[in-house]
């Protein structure tokens, strides 16, 4: 049998001792073990290495020739083990890599340009890869590091993903620039009948952020279009004399302005998002410090 299979941490542990203490008994205090616990260790020890070890002598024991040669290697094997329950310091400035982010347009307008300029300033060697939202096999590209990190809304996050709150935003109903319904108030049965554009980040339909809050009131949104972008949607607004509800955050923008309304429009938040596997990293917890 390999001499390394009969070793365990807590043979190394009194080998280590009886080098510092020359005592067994001192050290079966230190372990909280009998003598007779540790002496039984001994004899394994000696066994596996083939020599006496340590040699009893009028004060305890003194090592043989061999424990001082072989002493240095099990210090270095104790100090690495133990190494692995303390965390290396982070740094920043010299952190390299690649990290990767997925989010839709509107943190990309919002959220990253802060961001990215105190990652850029902090960690000028780590490099961000962006790429547009998609919730297709979103699990498969976080579990398998494809993606880091997601900066999205709360409905498009599978609940096995951690997340953490950035901030609570809210809508705000807008036309184009020189729309004709700029010009009066509106109550919410009367702006659910005006044509409305929805921005669908991950969906290919006639849905929207807003569509429960005019159910609830027992209302049909009149939606006539959807996009996924929300940073060509001020345009189109415009450009179809439509209506729509954009986050409060991209305004003022020169293309919409907001509508009147009587009621007041239900809040929303923004999160990221990442996989359990990044928990304990010291860079993704050092990113999300970031973004708060």
């Amino acid at each position: 049998m390999s001499g390394i299979n009969r070793l365990d941490l807590k043979q190394l542990r009194i080998f280590m001792l009886l080098i510092e203490e020359r005592n067994v008994s001192r050290v079966a205090q230190k372990m909280g073990l009998t003598q007779q616990a540790v002496s039984e260790q001994l004899r394994k020890l000696r066994d596996t290495f083939n020599d006496e070890l340590f040699i009893r002598s009028s004060n305890g024991v003194i090592p043989t020739k061999f424990t001082q040669q072989i002493e240095p290697k099990i210090h270095t094997i104790i100090n690495n083990i133990e190494g692995l329950f303390t965390e290396d310091k982070f740094d920043p400035a010299t952190v390299s890599g690649t990290v990767n982010i997925c989010t839709t347009d509107y943190a990309l307008m919002t959220v990253l340009p802060d961001f990215l300029s105190k990652l850029r300033e902090q960690a000028p060697s780590l490099k961000v890869v962006i790429r547009d939202f998609e919730s297709r096999d979103l699990l498969r590209l976080m579990s398998s590091g494809e993606i880091d990190l997601l900066l999205t809304f709360p409905e498009f996050v599978p609940k096995t993903l951690n997340t953490q709150l950035l901030f609570e935003e809210h809508h705000i109903c807008v036309a184009g620039k020189d729309s004709q319904y700029l010009d009066k108030e509106y109550s919410v049965s009367d702006i659910a009948k005006l044509p409305q554009i929805v921005i669908s980040p991950s969906r290919t339909n006639l849905h929207g952020a807003l569509d429960e809050w005019f159910t609830e009131k027992g209302l049909k949104r009149n939606i006539v279009m959807s996009v996924t972008s929300f940073s060509a949607t001020p345009k189109i607004i415009k450009a179809t004399d439509s209506i729509g509800f954009v986050p409060s955050r991209l305004l003022p923008h020169p293309d919409i302005e907001p509508i009147k309304l009587q009621e007041k429009l239900p809040s929303f938040k923004v999160i990221a998002a990442w996989h359990k596997r990044l928990d304990k990293s010291q860079l993704n917890n050092w990113l999300l410090r970031l973004l708060d």
